[in-house]
C-alpha cells in the first residue's frame, strides 16, 4: 500500500520578495536546498507547488490533470499574453485555437519568413556599415518587427517601426517586473491592441486586403468551434501573439552574439560547419541562456503523484530555467557546450525553454519552429556574411535576478562590413 508523503515546504511566510531577489534561480535554489524536485512555497499570497526536472515536466503537461485557466496572473495577461488569450485556454477550445497557430507554421510559410529575414539582415547590415556603432538588441528587435509584420500581412508604416518594435519589446520586458517596467508594458499592450484592432476591422470591412495565407487573414476570419468569428479584441490579441514572440527572439539573437564572442571555437564551427552545427549551436543558446523562468498551471482535480497529493485548484509552477540546467538531465549544465546536442534525440520534456510536450495538443509554444529558423538564419548571417567588432568597455554581464534579462549593454558592435 502506497503511503502519501508530505511535500517539503519553504518556511518563509511569503516568498514573493525572494522570487524578485533570486529571479531565474528561485525554484532551482530551493530544489537543491531541500534535495527535492517538488516543494511548497507561498508566492503572491497563495501556496504554490513548485517543481522541476523531466518527470515534473511530463506531469505538468498532462492535460487531464492540469489546466491553464486561472494560472496566469492578470498582470501577465495585461502585458505579455493579452487577456483570455490562447495561453489561458484548455481542452477542445485550446486545441482548436492551437491548430490555427500551427497552420501558420507550414514549411512554405516558414520559408517565406526566412527569405524576408535574410533580406532584412542585408538591409540593416548595409546601414550599420555607415554607423560608428550599433546596439545589437535594439536593432534586431526593430528588424524582427519589420519582418514579422511583413510576414503576417500587417502594414507597418516606416514612421511607426521604432515605436511598434519598442511596444512589443515592452510587453515582454514587463512579465517579471513591478513598478515602471510593468506599467510601460501595460501601456504598450494597450497601444498595440488599439492598432491591431483597427487593422482587423479594416480587413473585415474590405477596406484593407489580407493575403489568405497570412496570419492577419487567419485571425480576421477564424471561426471558433461553434462557427463564430473571434470578436475584434480577441482577434487582435491573438495576432499580437504571432508578432510579439517573433520580436522577442531578439533576446536569443543577442545572447547568441554573446556566445559567439565568449566562445571563439563556436564561431569557428559555425563558419566551417553546416546545418548540424547550426542546429547544435541554436539549441545550446536556447538551453543555456535565460528566457522564461517558470510557467504556471492549476490542478484540475485531486490526484496523487509519486506519493504527493495534488489538490484541485492548486497553483503549480514548473521550473523552466532550472530544468534546462538540471544536472540529472545535462552533463556540465552550467557549461556552454553545443556538442551536447550532437546525438540528442529531441525529447519533449528536457529542453523546455518555450515549454514542453506536444506543440499541437499541449501548451508548448507554437512558435518554437519560428524561433529556431530565425536563430539559424541570424547566426549564419552574422558569422558568414558580415564582419564586425565587439565594442570595448561595455558591460556584457547579465543578471539572473532580472526577469527577463539581457547583457547590460545589450551588445554593442562597431566597424560592421558586409562580405562581398
Amino acid at each position: 500500500m502506497e503511503h502519501n508523503v508530505q511535500v517539503p515546504r519553504v518556511k518563509s511566510i511569503d516568498n514573493t520578495l525572494n522570487v524578485l531577489k533570486e529571479g531565474y534561480n528561485f525554484i532551482q535554489n530551493r530544489r537543491k536546498q531541500l534535495n527535492s524536485d517538488i516543494f511548497e512555497a507561498r508566492v503572491l499570497g497563495e501556496t504554490a507547488l513548485c517543481m522541476g526536472g523531466m518527470e515534473a515536466a511530463k506531469l505538468f503537461y498532462d492535460n487531464d490533470r492540469f489546466q491553464r485557466k486561472g494560472a496566469a496572473p492578470m498582470r501577465v495577461q495585461k502585458t505579455l499574453f493579452g487577456v483570455n488569450a490562447i495561453q489561458t485556454m484548455d481542452g477542445n477550445a485550446h486545441e482548436h485555437r492551437k491548430l490555427l497557430f500551427m497552420s501558420l507554421m507550414a514549411p512554405d510559410r516558414l520559408q517565406v519568413l526566412s527569405n524576408l529575414l535574410w533580406d532584412r539582415w542585408r538591409d540593416y547590415a548595409a546601414r550599420w556599415e555607415q554607423m560608428d556603432s550599433i546596439v545589437l538588441f535594439d536593432e534586431v528587435q526593430e528588424m524582427l518587427c519589420r519582418a514579422a509584420c511583413q510576414w503576417a500581412g500587417v502594414l507597418l508604416p516606416e514612421r511607426e517601426v521604432k515605436q511598434r518594435a519598442k511596444d512589443f519589446g515592452a510587453m515582454v520586458d514587463a512579465f517579471g517586473a513591478v513598478g515602471p517596467r510593468h506599467w510601460q508594458g501595460r501601456k504598450a499592450r494597450q497601444n498595440g491592441e488599439m492598432w491591431i484592432r483597427t487593422v482587423i476591422e479594416q480587413v473585415r470591412s474590405g477596406s484593407m486586403k489580407a493575403d489568405k495565407y497570412t496570419a492577419l487573414h487567419a485571425m480576421a476570419f477564424h471561426r471558433d468551434q461553434e462557427g463564430k468569428p473571434l470578436d475584434t479584441q480577441m482577434a487582435a490579441v491573438e495576432l499580437i501573439n504571432v508578432l510579439r514572440p517573433i520580436v522577442a527572439i531578439a533576446t536569443y539573437v543577442t545572447f547568441g552574439a554573446l556566445a559567439i564572442h565568449d566562445y571563439p571555437e563556436c564561431k569557428k564551427q559555425l563558419l566551417v560547419g553546416g546545418e548540424k552545427e547550426q542546429e547544435m549551436f541554436v539549441q545550446e543558446v536556447r538551453r543555456f541562456y535565460p528566457f522564461g523562468p517558470f510557467l504556471g498551471a492549476r490542478v484540475k482535480k485531486d490526484f496523487t503523484w509519486n506519493s504527493y497529493d495534488f489538490k484541485e485548484g492548486q497553483l503549480v509552477l514548473l521550473d523552466v530555467y532550472g530544468t534546462n540546467h538540471d544536472r540529472k538531465l545535462w552533463d556540465l549544465p552550467d557549461k556552454f557546450w553545443p556538442h551536447r546536442f550532437s546525438n540528442w534525440e529531441g525529447s519533449l520534456f528536457d529542453l523546455i525553454p518555450q515549454g514542453g510536450g506536444d506543440p499541437y495538443k499541449g501548451h508548448r509554444c507554437p512558435g518554437e519552429s519560428v524561433t529556431i529558423l530565425v536563430l539559424k538564419s541570424s547566426f549564419e548571417f552574422m558569422t558568414k556574411h558580415m564582419d564586425y567588432e565587439v565594442a570595448p568597455n561595455q558591460d556584457l554581464s547579465y543578471s539572473l535576478r532580472r526577469m527577463p534579462t539581457l547583457p547590460n549593454s545589450k551588445f554593442i558592435i562597431q566597424n560592421v562590413s558586409l562580405r562581398k
